[in-house]
């Protein structure tokens, strides 16, 4: 078999096309889910604690040059090891991983209620003797 024969062997799996899909949904869903912390979650949790979550200003400098009071101030200035933008960053990313958690819990329930639902019910079969009717029948049209 040819490359380009296996390639499209390989192409054509479908773990291969839901993996695609899964990716393109999943950039498509971050856009969501990134609103979603910021816009909604973050400025609750903001009103709760007095002002928020952001520690992207906290910096320790790595130089005596460095004497700016804001990290973006301070990076024109020198080094600074700007350990407030990470814990910002990780603080957003806990609550980001509980909202998906909690978005898995709820679509993991559904398809369980989906999978309790009970069979629909077949139509029972005619009655023997209909069915030999109906076979006669047939049987008499292509006569």
């Amino acid at each position: 078999m040819s490359v380009i024969g296996e390639f499209r062997s390989f192409i054509a799996k479908g773990n291969v096309i839901d993996l695609a899909v899964g990716i393109i949904i999943g950039g498509a869903f971050t856009g969501i889910v990134n609103s979603l912390v910021k816009d909604i979650v973050m400025p609750v949790v903001g009103a709760i604690t007095g002002g928020g979550f952001d520690f992207s200003d906290y910096f320790i400098p790595l130089s005596s040059a460095v004497t700016a009071p804001t990290l973006a101030q301070a990076r024109e200035q020198g080094a600074v090891f700007a350990y407030g933008s990470f814990i910002t960053v990780f603080i957003n990313f806990v609550i980001l991983a509980f909202i998906i958690f909690l978005m898995v819990k709820g679509v993991n329930k559904l398809r369980s209620m989906e999978e309790k639902k009970p069979p629909e019910a077949k139509p029972a079969p005619p009655p023997a003797d209909i069915q030999l009717l109906s076979e006669i029948r047939d049987i008499l049209k292509t006569r």
